[in-house]
């Protein structure tokens, strides 16, 4: 059925089920009601028949890859500096709220010798005439999380296919909405989930796919790290990095929801290893927060500091930690943790266990064959042995480029490589519905005692036939990084 734009654009923005809404980059209002728990729950029962196949699907060659990017914050404008090193990118449209923030990326084209891009500013319905160019054929959103999925479903009924900035979705009804769309198109849904393509990630993914673990058993990830201080940061909107979230939209999250709001960087490496979608799927999870101990009182001290902040008087946030458990079909387990507003090292944990070897990441990069850990000089044999031809090919450029060491320049690379040579991409919509989701499903059990609730299956049962993807290069890989003399740029490196 075809869908015209009034009509497409007003479903989408009320397609979660009771999902927060607000302005192109200012976030969503504390006036708008918070998720619904019930629609939750009743989202996860969706009979959906798989219309076409996404996983595994290669597009049509672009050898060309003309972007427009929606959103020029820290992410935003650190994705533009990073394509800027590939070849076969064109960047052809930048789109914020902020004047500050296109002017910024533009001005970064112009010290590089790159062609000036159509600019978009102003107000909160300019991005659709960004999306509605004609010869764009790849937007990049780097939004707040609340457009994430009305600005993908959009872009690919407009014909273009989408790499959106994590999670890609905050509901369940979100995450069927790009599920149809991208099969309705046939336009890729990549979520940017970067911690997919960082060293070790990628090195115990080739050493999963050779059999180094024996049997994966079990595996952990989490997002572990204080943003106490950015989330209560002023946005200034006169400079397009200012060290806070503009109109304070991760802060108005954080006072609506209680669960892993935040789920993907440490889940998505585990699920690839764990072949989900692609052989195995989450059934079922379980969750449970603390209370909060910190937010309300950095709330009260800035209440009667500030007049600013008199709008946060009384907010109800979020529990700090959050412990989720998913149990899939072929009996493993994942347990993933999410705590940003209390004091404690970054962790991101990558733990895998097999039933031979595991290794884990966080707070040392250690791995063990049967009881016994590895001695360093056995450590630098397994990375000769398995390191895989993705980083030896673009490794060390990566470096250099920057943004998180390195794995965000690797993910844009092979995404680009991907269009470029009509390959799959590693992550597809389904990866990424998948992934977010457990966030909402995460609130509706913390908000149930922790009672399990049913992970939705987004593959329709293709999860049961479809390939993992490959990360060896065994075709394509043929796109070149360009050497291009230029000032010295501060990559972005501030995390989401």
């Amino acid at each position: 059925m075809k869908t015209n734009r009034r009509n497409f654009l007003k479903s989408a923005s009320i397609a979660g089920a009771g999902a927060v809404t607000g302005g192109f980059l200012q976030g969503c209002s504390s006036k708008e009601p918070v998720t619904n728990l019930h629609q939750i729950l009743e989202a996860t029962r969706k009979a959906h028949t798989q219309r076409f196949n996404m996983s595994g699907y290669a597009a049509p060659p672009l050898p060309v890859v003309k972007v427009g990017f929606i959103g020029l914050g820290d992410r935003g404008s650190g994705a533009v500096q990073r394509l800027s090193y590939i070849e076969g990118v064109e960047i052809r449209a930048l789109g914020d709220l902020r004047e500050a923030a296109v002017k910024g990326s533009q001005h970064y084209l112009e010290r590089i010798g790159r062609p000036p891009a159509l600019e978009f500013y102003g107000n909160e319905e300019i991005w659709k005439k960004l999306v509605e160019l004609p010869d764009l054929d790849l937007i990049y959103i780097c939004t707040p999380w609340v457009w994430h999925a009305t600005m993908s479903a959009y872009a690919m009924e407009q014909g273009k296919h989408v790499a959106c900035e994590v999670p890609l979705v905050r509901t369940i009804d979100e995450a069927w909405l790009l599920v149809e769309t991208s099969e309705k198109t046939r336009k890729h849904c990549m979520m940017l989930e970067n911690c997919c393509y960082d060293f070790f990630e990628l090195l115990t993914l080739n050493m999963a796919r050779n059999g180094f673990f024996g049997d994966i058993i079990h595996g952990e990830g989490a997002y572990i790290h204080n943003l106490l201080g950015m989330n209560f940061n002023k946005p200034d909107d006169s400079r397009q990095s200012d060290g806070a979230y503009t109109g304070m939209w991760r802060l108005k999250e954080n006072a609506t929801r209680n669960g892993n709001l935040y789920p993907t960087h440490g889940l998505g490496p585990i699920a690839q290893i764990m072949n989900i979608n692609r052989g195995d799927r989450m059934e079922y999870l379980t969750s449970m927060s603390t209370n909060d101990f910190t937010m309300q009182f950095r709330e009260k001290e800035l209440v009667e500091q500030d007049p600013f902040y008199e709008s946060w008087k009384n907010a109800k946030f979020r529990g700090n930690f959050n412990t989720t458990l998913i149990r899939t079909v072929l009996g493993k387990t994942i347990k993933i943790q999410h705590d940003v507003s209390s004091s404690q090292p970054y962790s991101r944990i990558h733990l895998v266990k097999g039933t031979k070897g595991m290794a884990v990441k966080y707070p040392q990069q250690k791995i063990a064959l049967g009881e016994d850990w590895l001695k360093d000089e056995d450590l630098k044999e397994i990375w000769d042995k398995y390191t895989p031809e993705i980083i030896k090919r673009v490794g060390e450029m990566a470096r250099k480029v920057g943004g998180h060491g390195g794995m965000d320049f690797i993910m844009d690379w092979r995404l680009i490589d991907c269009l470029r040579n009509g390959l799959p991409l590693d992550q597809d919509v389904y990866d990424g519905v998948l992934w977010s989701s457990i966030a909402p499903l995460s609130e509706w059990s913390v908000a149930n005692r922790s009672q399990s609730i049913d992970v939705p299956d987004f593959t329709c049962g293709s999860w049961k036939t479809n390939k993992p993807h490959g990360i060896n290069l065994e075709t394509g890989g043929t796109t070149q990084v360009l050497e291009v003399k230029r000032e010295k740029e501060s990559m972005q490196l501030n995390v989401r």
